[in-house]
């Protein structure tokens, strides 16, 4: 039930996003989140329609989000339940004005102690825990990917009769790939394994892959690891030079563990170059990590540049 809610809110913010600016929908809200990030009229509004939507259902002990500071528990008037959601409501915002693909990305975690007032320390666990974890996908068609620990499910809005149909199961990622996607404007900052890796990508078939690679960025998460998940690849976010106190740059909770989850259940990988993603023990909310993922003997062979180099 708590899963048919949330594909609930997807649908209503799908419906927001298509309307872009016959609504008056497009452009900044005027103020920044908890990330200092200039925060998108439809940030705000898919934000307040996850929080809506899964208030009163019941299931909920707390959810907490990128757009706000601290977690919000489910008010007092409404029943609570034995769950945790986290979520980024709209992944990709900066391509909301040109209309490119966006998302929604979410994670649930179990209540460590049922019936308890929910604090930032029951939202700390590893990514392990999650109980389930998706994404929906604002493109041509609407989608949402979902995997509840077995598997990963794709459905298709059907935006005639408001219904999800499946249209995919048991998605499996290839374990070889010939495309990467990584923002490569940030080369000069890369460590050294990320920049090996990337160069003998970059050197095509008369360099020691002895095969050409393609490289597609979208700056859109969920575009870039739907895409892997239909055809394989790799998606690099690493950590790189530029600000020391910021080890990555997307955010574990409810970024990369939430799609280390699904990528996992569909054959691939997912790392921070020193350990799994899935694995790391989160000590914030808003905790960033490096993320590598995807076709696993591409994550995998990256990993081990960053245990030798």
């Amino acid at each position: 039930m708590l899963l048919e809610v949330v594909a609930r809110a997807c649908k209503r913010i799908s419906y927001a996003v298509g309307k872009g600016a016959l609504a008056g929908l497009l452009g900044d809200a005027g103020h920044h989140n908890v990330q200092g990030e200039a925060q998108k009229k439809l940030d705000v509004i898919a934000n307040d329609v996850l929080l809506e939507a899964n208030a009163w259902g019941g299931h909920l002990a707390a959810m907490a989000s990128e757009e706000m500071d601290e977690p919000y528990p489910i008010p007092d008037r409404y029943p609570r339940g034995e769950y945790l959601l986290l979520f980024d409501p709209l992944d990709g915002s900066s391509n909301i004005d040109v209309n490119v693909s966006i998302g929604t990305i979410f994670s649930v975690l179990r209540m460590p102690q049922a019936g308890a007032e929910p604090t930032l320390d029951h939202f700390l666990q590893s990514g392990r825990q999650q109980v389930a974890a998706g994404y929906a996908v604002y493109g041509p068609s609407t989608l949402l990917v979902l995997t509840v620990g077995d598997g990963v499910a794709c459905f298709t809005l059907d935006r005639e009769t408001g219904s999800w149909w499946l249209t995919q199961d048991a998605m499996l990622i290839p374990r070889q790939t010939r495309e990467f996607a990584i923002n490569a404007s940030n080369a000069r900052h890369w460590e050294p394994p990320v920049k090996r890796y990337i160069d003998e990508l970059l050197a095509g078939s008369s360099g020691p892959r002895a095969s050409d690679f393609n490289m597609r960025w979208v700056a859109s998460m969920v575009a870039d690891v739907h895409r892997i998940m239909t055809r394989g690849g790799i998606f690099l976010y690493p950590r790189d030079a530029r600000d020391p106190s910021k080890p990555g740059r997307l955010r574990l909770m409810y970024e990369a563990n939430p799609m280390a989850m699904l990528i996992e259940q569909a054959g691939g990988a997912a790392s921070t170059g020193l350990m799994p993603i899935l694995d790391v023990q989160p000590q914030a909310l808003h905790q960033r990590v490096p993320v590598i993922l995807g076709s696993i003997e591409e994550v995998e062979r990256l990993v081990m540049y960053h245990k030798t180099l």
